[in-house]
């Protein structure tokens, strides 16, 4: 096997302009370690094959010859070699079943497959990921959906200076913008007919984290939920503060049986569980969900509910940023995941439809399932400089030795799925899965 290391170009979303890693990686991996690195040729990539050129790569239109490949996304089955190994997110773990056949290609072939989101520490933290990323461009995204839709009611508002995530060059350029929206708010207030204006955040983990950053650049003060209850407009409330509530799983969940909160029993045993979220639901002016769900959990927002509440007049919550986007999921109004270039589309809960785009009856829901994609530059850097690390171990490891006798890092073994075609022991429940195709 050689030992080159290969960088795929990413072909499942025309707007995928990200890469594993920049020029600045491949610079260091060719003249710090001494690697070959190949470049697949690509035209939409937000570095071009010139820069990777200048760091000492070449570029190729096929990665026959390399032994270890780097991707973002999904690959197609027709791509894999026997015996090779792939590095990218391949979306199996919860047993996808669109991915299962691309998993049992890999199976046939004794291929090694190394899982991004499961590159995690001692602490079971990941480490790397684009989700800070995704935070940022759905903040930014949903900042711009909400000065559409206050739009189409009538207000021309400060909120209609900010573009959508992939139209900024970089995300610097983004900030700015904002910041001089949260300057304006902060000198002429906000109009009394949106008062007090709530933006919650679902989760607190690293999509919240970089979405509550983005946020943080307009005047925010931040409350409980518990005080979000009871919040209200009154003659001494300052009209220029826009107020921020995180909701951690305690808020949001319940025990069924009335029992205290138990965050590791929830994890493990969430049909124990309720959601109690409907409470807050009305006082919110925009929801940025950024939590981790299957249907193992219960769901936060419901057709049901909003159906009752649209019914009932029009609701002060306008806006849903779903950064997670699970179709139907925690956000059951989320009934499709939407492209860079048309992020958002109306939900109207009467007629369980949608109509896409910021205008129309009912409510903006922002579910760009690629959100990262729209800064494709800084979430590449961010996420290149952890992955570096690890490129010379994954590449000079020796794959034909035992599953116990691998020398990789601890964090990339616990990545690794599949060890020359065999699910390895943390990943076995997905024989299932793969059986079933």
């Amino acid at each position: 096997m050689s030992n080159y290391i290969g960088i795929r170009h990413e072909d499942k979303y025309l707007m995928e302009r990200r890469a594993p890693l920049t020029p600045n990686h491949v610079k260091f991996l060719t003249q710090h370690h001494k690697l070959d690195v190949a470049v697949q040729h690509s035209t939409k990539r937000i570095f071009s094959d010139q820069e990777y050129i200048d760091a000492g790569a070449e570029i190729v239109d096929s990665l026959e010859k390399c032994s270890v490949i780097l991707g973002v996304k999904e690959m197609p089955e027709s791509f894999f070699e026997a015996g090779k190994t792939y590095v990218f997110f391949s979306h199996v773990i919860k047993g996808q079943t669109y991915n299962m056949p691309m998993l049992k290609r890999m199976m046939e072939l004794g291929c090694n497959l190394i899982e991004y989101e499961k590159i995690i520490d001692e602490q079971s933290k990941r480490l790397i990921f684009f989700g800070r990323y995704a935070g940022f461009a759905g903040m930014i995204n949903s900042f711009w959906a909400w000065g559409m839709r206050l739009k189409y009611y009538g207000f021309e508002s400060k909120l209609l200076k900010i573009k959508q995530a992939y139209q900024y060059h970089s995300l610097e350029e983004a900030r700015e913008d904002i910041s001089t929206v949260g300057q304006l708010i902060a000198e002429e207030g906000i109009p009394h007919e949106l008062r007090p204006f709530v933006i919650g955040f679902t989760g607190y983990g690293n999509v919240s984290q970089g979405a509550q950053e983005i946020c943080g650049l307009l005047p925010v003060k931040e409350i409980s939920p518990k005080k979000l209850l009871s919040l209200k407009v009154r003659k001494k409330t300052p009209d220029n503060i826009v107020y921020k509530v995180i909701f951690k799983e305690e808020d949001m969940f319940e025990r069924i049986d009335g029992k205290p909160f138990d965050l590791q029993e929830y994890f493990q045993h969430p049909e124990f569980y309720r959601s109690k979220f409907e409470q807050y639901i009305s006082h919110l002016s925009m929801l940025i969900n950024c939590v981790y769900w299957d249907k193992r959990y219960p769901k936060l927002i419901t057709k049901e509910y909003l159906k009752k509440a649209y019914a009932e007049g029009q609701p002060k919550l306008m806006v849903i940023g779903d950064i997670s986007c699970d179709i139907e999921g925690s956000m059951e109004c989320t009934l499709k995941a939407t492209e860079i270039g048309d992020p958002v589309y109306v939900y109207n809960p009467e007629n369980d439809d949608i109509t896409m785009g910021a205008k129309g009856e009912g409510l903006v829901v922002m579910a760009v399932d690629i959100l990262p994609a729209e800064l494709p530059r800084d979430a590449s850097n961010g996420f290149g400089d952890v992955l570096v690390n690890f490129v010379k171990p994954i590449l000079t490891s020796d794959f034909s030795l035992p599953f116990l006798e691998l020398d990789l890092p601890r964090a990339i073994k616990k990545g690794l799925i599949l060890h020359n075609g065999q699910l390895t022991p943390e990943f076995e429940y997905l024989q299932p899965f793969v059986d079933a195709v």
